[in-house]
């Protein structure tokens, strides 16, 4: 039996079959587009998801644009004590676009670390950290360590007054660390002080590192793939009624939030750009004058309050990269089969607490840990340790938790 040829040949219709075998051709060789197709268009997700599973998307879509802005800007930045901050003011005065450009850059990265910030408490209060998406849990916070250094490294470039204070305060407090601290600090500058070695390094580290985020981000991504997303009820898909196809349903939910994103992006390009610019890094760095208040920028706050709250620069130093390192035990320290702080009385009240004393270090590293602030910080300090290391431990043992329904579709009446 012959196969019927089609009674008309235009020019459309062969070249869509052209392409069409070139694409099998190409697929049969090399599977991206049934691969795409497998893991971004009919891959299956629980049909519950919520807002908040909508940062995803939006970070990765704020990456790209850091990316492609910050390949501009570094193709007309003087990596040089001398020449950063004059090369900094050509972007915004001289070039063509470059204050858009350069606005892009700064608000995308506090949009970013926000939005980072969300993503991580998504995790904690729907128990995204638990078994079987424990590699997951430890490369999203392995990309958060990565995306603080890069922008820690970022807001050295300038070279402004801020810029060159915090530098000095980071490697005061590296320096402090028992032994080694001498050199530790030695190498990061550089030499005796901060200057050229100082600025070239944190920018190839700042370039470098943007680039093995993208790496992480693929990893990350993978584990989801791999172990499937969690979803608000922290309960497994078990039947087909559970779960909907990724596309058209959940990349027209990220394509809404996106747009929402967008407008947020614009407010604060156009018309609140003074929100999350810090007046004093307008001028250029000064050894010999020192601003009246130093402060990082607010995603740094928290662990700014940290390091002043402990009277020692040392203890500070391990009680910030503690508050970071306690969660990649999180897995194991929370031993609790439900997931979902939705059904976890004690645990949802504790996490408000920690998401309360989280806010308030960071107004305590705004007002330099002085006189009351100082005691509010140890508190929260406290709180936030007792919390991963004796809540979530022992409430197994205590905590009466709510019936978890039998299914997804269950729960919203289409058993």
């Amino acid at each position: 039996m012959t196969k019927p040829t089609p009674p008309e040949h235009s020019p459309s219709c062969a070249s869509t079959e052209e392409s069409t075998g070139l694409v099998r051709w190409i697929d049969q060789r090399l599977p991206i587009i049934s691969g795409f197709k497998a893991e971004y268009i009919h891959f299956r997700m629980p049909k519950n998801l919520n807002g908040l599973w909508n940062f995803g998307a939006i970070l990765t879509i704020v990456l790209l644009l850091m990316l492609a802005t910050g390949t501009f800007l570094a193709m007309h930045y003087t990596p040089t004590a001398t020449d950063a901050f004059l090369s900094v003011e050509a972007i915004d005065r001289q070039l063509p676009g470059g204050w858009l450009l350069r606005a892009m850059h700064m608000v995308g990265a506090n949009l970013f670390l926000a939005a980072l910030y969300v993503h991580l408490f998504r995790g904690l209060y729907y128990g995204s950290y638990k078994a079987p998406r424990e590699i997951l849990w430890l490369t999203g916070l392995v990309l958060l360590l990565m995306v603080m250094a890069t922008a820690f490294a970022g807001y050295i470039l300038p070279w402004g007054q801020m810029s060159y204070w915090g530098a000095d305060v980071i490697s005061k407090a590296v320096g402090a660390v028992p032994v080694i601290g001498d050199t530790l600090e030695h190498v990061l500058a550089g030499s005796d002080h901060l200057g050229d070695i100082f600025v070239h390094r944190f920018f190839v580290l700042h370039f470098i590192l943007a680039f093995l985020v993208v790496g992480v981000v693929g990893l990350h991504v993978a584990a989801v793939h791999v172990a499937g997303s969690n979803n608000p009820l922290g309960i497994e898909p078990k039947t087909p009624k559970d779960t909907v196809p990724f596309h058209p349903y959940f990349t027209s939910k990220d394509l809404f939030g996106l747009v929402l994103f967008a407008l947020i992006f614009a407010l604060l390009l156009f018309f609140w750009p003074g929100l999350l610019i810090e007046p004093d890094n307008y001028a250029p760095a000064d050894p010999m004058h020192t601003p009246a208040d130093i402060e990082p920028e607010w995603y740094f706050l928290p662990f700014y309050g940290m390091l002043q709250s402990v009277p020692s620069k040392f203890g500070g130093l391990v009680a910030a990269a503690g508050s970071l390192l306690v969660l990649f035990a999180l897995p194991w320290l929370d031993r609790s089969p439900v997931r979902s702080a939705r059904f976890r009385p004690m645990c949802r009240v504790g996490l408000i607490g920690l998401v309360g004393a989280f806010v308030l270090l960071g107004v305590v590293g705004q007002h330099h840990a002085q006189g009351g602030w100082m005691l509010l910080g140890r508190a929260a300090l406290l709180y936030y340790y007792c919390y991963f290391l004796v809540l979530l431990p022992l409430a197994t043992r205590f905590e009466k938790t709510r019936p978890l329904p039998t299914s997804i579709a269950a729960a919203q009446g289409d058993a």
